[in-house]
């Protein structure tokens, strides 16, 4: 089985945690971080064991930079 290295946001949000994953656009949610991040995992595994070819294609965004930025506020 081939594998893809890709990059998981995970943030809180109200009483549990998304998570992005920014290269295709697909997110997931969980009570913990780590349960975010596993349904997260089974989402894009389902993803990609369904969709075609030209469905991965057209939703890849192989250029994604995650980086801090500092912004003046007040």
């Amino acid at each position: 089985m081939q594998a893809r290295r890709l990059t998981a946001i995970i943030e809180r949000e109200d009483d549990g945690y998304v998570a992005l994953c920014p290269e295709l656009d697909i997110a997931s949610e969980g009570t913990s971080v780590d349960e975010a991040r596993n349904n997260l995992i089974e989402a894009l595994t389902l993803f990609f064991e369904t969709a075609s070819d030209s469905e991965i294609q057209d939703r890849s965004h192989e250029e994604v930079f995650v980086t801090q930025i500092e912004v003046p506020v007040g």
